[in-house]
């Protein structure tokens, strides 16, 4: 059945309705995001409901994961300023997708504290200052550093030797000075380290950590010297020398506060 469409304001642009299977697909199809299968076209009389294709829910959580990576890549980099309200519609218009999955992945954004919801108008993005990153840091040493001392004293050297190359890649990506690219790199070595203690539940509210005590600033030279602890506190890891991993693992975090 036709449906006349009423006239858009002027200066705006009209968008057609859209059922939520329709909206769905344009989700799955935007650019750069997994397109999914094509919709059956089945035929029906007027006095029939159409019965849209029910489409797999994997589609729709990997759009909104990816939403999810991007945006939180646009964190990191600063690409979304601290202090600024951005809306789910205008942040699909970005992404090329509906308002849904930005407000998802927003919804998780707020969750682990990175932006915060204000009413009517979209997300802010949270502004840390000095303290708060610093009081982070402190919480992740008081969790991390017990667990890394005792791996040191278990954790036999080959395995150690294996996460060299999460550790050279950390450097390569702090060499780039986009510090997106090295919080994933940085992101990656720490839950493998922590992995080696055989606890999820500790992998993940480190990460939840992480993200939290990150900096949205940081030059360069910042990022190697924290890359280059890395190597330093592995190569100690290897050698099975412990005083050194003390004195490293307990820089490596003061220098984060």
């Amino acid at each position: 059945m036709n449906q006349r469409a009423h006239p858009a304001p002027a200066g705006t642009a009209r968008v057609p309705a859209q059922s939520r299977s329709e909206e769905s697909a344009r989700e799955a199809e935007a650019p750069g995001f997994p397109a999914g299968p094509p919709a059956a076209r089945g035929e029906h009389t007027h006095s029939e409901r159409p019965i849209p294709q029910p489409r797999p829910a994997v589609q729709r959580a990997s759009v909104r994961g990816q939403i999810l990576d991007a945006l939180r890549t646009a964190l990191v980099s600063g690409e979304l300023a601290p202090g600024e309200v951005y809306s789910a519609p205008a942040l699909g218009e970005r992404f090329g997708v509906s308002a849904t999955p930005v407000r998802e992945a927003m919804q998780q954004l707020a969750q682990e504290g990175a932006v915060e919801v204000v009413p009517n108008r979209g997300f802010r993005v949270v502004e840390r200052g000095a303290r708060e990153l610093a009081e982070l840091a402190e919480v992740r040493a008081l969790i991390e550093v017990p667990v890394l001392l005792r791996l040191a004293r278990s954790v036999p050297a080959e395995r150690w030797a294996a996460l060299r190359p999460l550790a050279e890649e950390s450097v390569r990506a702090a060499a780039t000075g986009c510090r997106a690219t090295y919080a994933e790199a940085d992101r990656a070595f720490h839950r493998a380290v922590l992995a080696l203690a055989g606890n999820e539940q500790l992998v993940q509210i480190a990460e939840d950590l992480h993200r939290r005590a990150l900096p949205l600033h940081g030059a360069r030279a910042a990022l190697m010297a924290d890359a280059a602890e890395h190597a330093a506190l592995l190569e100690a890891l290897i050698a099975g020398e412990l005083d050194a991993v003390r004195r490293l693992v307990a820089g490596h975090f003061a220098a984060a506060g």
